[in-house]
Parts: C-alpha cells; structure tokens; sequence
C-alpha cells in the first residue's frame, strides 16, 4: 500500500509546480487540464473560467511524488499536517528551507536538535507547512 499526500491549491497548482521546481527540483510528471479530461467535468462543478485550471498533477521530489490540483473553486487550507523534506547534507537543508520560506513564514529556524544535526519548519507562500531535517 502507498499513501501519497494530494494537495489542493484553489486555483494557484501551476504556480506551485513552478515554486517547487524551483525550490526543490521538483519534476512535473504528470500534468491534466480539466480541458484536457477525457471525460468532461459538468460545468456547474467548475467556477467560470476554469477549464485551463489543473485538475490533476503529480510532482517528483527527489523520488517521492506529491499529487495536487486547483480543486473546483471551493477555498482549502493546510491545517493538520506537515511535508517533512529529508536534506542529505546541513548545506542542501539550508538551501531548501531558504527557498521554500521565500513569500511564506518561518516558525523554526534550522537549529541542531536532540534527534538531527539540523531541523526546522516552516509555511510557505501556499500555506503549506514544512519541516526540513538533516537525519541523524
């Protein structure tokens, strides 16, 4: 069994795809419009305007794959969970914590802990929470 986390991002995932390219050298695997959808979404489940919006994609981040989706137009949050990136060296975990609170907010600035050389978390401009850790 595989549990993949699928995030909705109201109407901002290709900006988010971006970010994350970016931020982590996020691959775009996959990419599908709701124009693009062999079988056509009804209108009235659609806000206007939004057939070029991602209906669904799917993000490789260093071998692990992140889902995600404009959504239909009903407003999300991020509450209640956490993306926990594993850095390989304290350079590539300042690097990545770095980018990813660029436009969002840091709650804890990378620091040595009782279980890693360097941990920290924070929310980036999606309001995705994140924590980065360097393992032990």
């Amino acid at each position: 069994m595989t549990v993949q986390p699928y995030l909705v991002f109201d109407g901002r995932a290709e900006e988010a795809a971006a970010f994350y390219e970016k931020a982590l050298g996020a691959k775009i695997n996959m990419l599908m419009r709701y124009k693009d959808s062999p079988v056509p979404t009804p209108e009235e489940m659609l806000p206007p305007g939004w057939s070029a919006k991602v209906m669904h994609m799917a993000l490789e981040i260093d071998g692990s794959v992140v889902f995600g989706s404009d959504g239909d137009g009903e407003a999300t949050g991020f509450k209640g969970f956490s993306l926990s990136y594993s850095a390989k060296t304290q350079e590539e975990a300042e690097r990545v914590h770095a980018a990813l609170a660029e436009g969002g907010e840091t709650q804890m600035k990378l620091t040595k802990t009782f279980f890693s050389p360097s941990f920290g978390m924070l929310t980036d401009r999606f309001g995705v929470h994140w924590m980065v850790v360097v393992p032990q």
